[in-house]
């Protein structure tokens, strides 16, 4: 049996790749009012601060950094995806259960990444909101609407027009990396 070793590092910051079950899925796109919802109801329930994320039709990035002495992200994704499932259920959306009776909307497990420094962190972000482009969604990453990129643009740490013309590449827990 494979055993998974995670790097439980009290307040630390992580980049996280998390996907549906089904990969042509676009549930977290036509849903995303109630994933977000997820979001902020996990969020007060067990405080963190959402650094970057994108959320794409059928998985979604993000760096998360946790409180100080608190290094439990994996009972905050089951949480969020728990919330969404719910969420979706009790709108009469149809989600399939696996042979134990368990809905099957999300793969059991999600990657993560330690962020390491500032230069490991930007390269993430930047990995984050150029992915829309990487999965040909959009031809700028600006044109995407579920990306903090707005945000960072917002707030001046990048400008209207970046990653126009630039390709971010690394390997972040993605079929193909």
């Amino acid at each position: 049996m494979v055993r998974y070793r995670r790097n439980l590092l009290p307040g630390g910051t992580f980049f996280f790749t998390v996907t549906l079950d089904d990969r042509r899925s676009s549930a977290l796109i036509d849903h995303v009012d109630k994933l977000r919802g997820a979001f902020r109801v996990a969020r007060t329930e067990r405080p963190f601060t959402i650094d970057a994320i994108v959320i794409l039709p059928d998985h979604l990035h993000a760096i998360i950094t946790l409180p100080d002495a608190d290094a439990d992200f994996s009972g905050r994704w089951r949480r969020i995806k728990s919330l969404f499932t719910r969420q979706l259920t009790a709108s009469g959306v149809p989600v399939s259960r696996n042979h134990r009776g368990e809905f099957a909307l999300w793969q059991r497990r999600f990657w993560e990444h330690t962020v390491r420094d500032d230069a490991d962190f930007k390269r993430c972000a930047d990995y984050i909101h150029f992915n829309p482009v990487r999965h040909r969604l959009v031809a700028s990453p600006s044109d995407w609407p579920y990306s903090s990129l707005h945000r960072y643009i917002r707030t001046g740490v990048l400008p209207a027009d970046w990653g126009g013309a630039s390709e971010v590449s690394g390997s972040f827990g993605e079929r193909g990396d």
